[in-house]
């Protein structure tokens, strides 16, 4: 069950402590419970997502080589076991919410209706799929402001947006790379995918059912067009956010450098080594993209606590 839950994703729910950090309230106790909670919040309902689309996922998971070790998949896990559970979760996570403040319990429920929209039927629809899953980026981000009553930026939304389309449209890159790739195994250590191409390139065998139906819809070219798209566009918000930032005006430029820095590595990772693991094993597992949040987060904070 813990393994169906994905604890590992829950590193995107972090974003839900910007409202916190940029609103000055760090060292605010009885914010930063609120943010706490609301994270939460957050991963309570993103593990029932992740369990509800397991389950609606299951017949074809079973047809393919790596997700058919999904628990519930391989029927470790009962549907109706999974089903109870991320009811549960959903009505914790709400739950919560409405501790800490009635628009955040909104706010999480509405998460949970896109999170069930996409399981469904949104992740089948070619770019809508990609700009779901930076809807509920934006959605972390607006109910951690929500929880410490601040006030999230235009420039902080738009830039939040970008980034996700950005982790979006390289994501549908690795698994469209992968698709041509038969042999390379997502789990496959960076640089493995590259030894193997020349050898699976070639293979003729039976075609393995797609890791994404959407997948036949993105051609490699469109998606480096949407890639380098997305990549200006944050580089550009970011950049525009620093040099006013609400709390401390251009002083937040200081870790604008950390921010390049991680965009350019992950495009490393995912164009020069081929990386093929998930976003969260990249941005928590690669020394480069951790260097660069550790960095970020220390610039930040020495830029708003520090030096303010």
């Amino acid at each position: 069950m813990l393994a169906s839950l994905r604890p590992q994703e829950w590193v995107k729910n972090l974003l839900v402590f910007a409202g916190l950090l940029f609103s000055g309230q760090l060292d605010q106790g009885a914010e930063a419970l609120d943010a706490t909670l609301a994270f939460v919040a957050f991963c309570a309902i993103s593990s029932a997502g992740y369990l509800l689309n397991d389950l609606h996922d299951r017949e074809h998971d079973r047809l393919h080589p790596e997700k058919r070790h999904r628990p519930i998949a391989s029927g470790a896990i009962a549907p109706s076991t999974a089903g109870t559970v991320a009811a549960i979760l959903a009505a914790a996570a709400v739950a919560i919410g409405f501790a800490v403040e009635p628009a955040v319990a909104g706010l999480v429920a509405l998460y949970g209706v896109i999170t069930a929209a996409y399981s469904l039927i949104l992740k089948t629809l070619v770019i809508i799929d990609v700009m779901t899953i930076a809807s509920l980026f934006i959605l972390r981000v607006v109910a951690g402001a929500v929880a410490v009553e601040a006030q999230a930026s235009e420039f902080l939304l738009i830039c939040t947006a970008m980034l996700a389309l950005f982790l979006g449209f390289t994501k549908r890159r690795q698994e469209a790379m992968l698709e041509q790739m038969p042999a390379a195994s997502s789990a496959s250590p960076p640089g493995a995918a590259v030894s193997q191409a020349g050898s699976s390139a070639s293979g003729s065998g039976a075609s393995s059912p797609t890791t994404r139906p959407v997948l036949e819809h993105y051609s490699l070219p469109f998606l480096d067009q949407m890639v380098a798209m997305v990549t200006a566009a944050a580089i550009v918000s970011y950049v525009l956010y620093a040099v006013d930032s609400p709390q401390i005006g251009s002083k937040m430029l200081a870790t604008a450098p950390s921010v390049l820095y991680g965009i350019f590595r992950y495009l490393y990772l995912i164009y020069d080594r081929r990386d093929t693991r998930s976003t969260a094993a990249i941005l928590t597992e690669d020394p480069g993209m951790i260097f660069a949040a550790v960095t970020w987060v220390g610039a930040a904070l020495a830029m708003l606590y520090v030096f303010d």
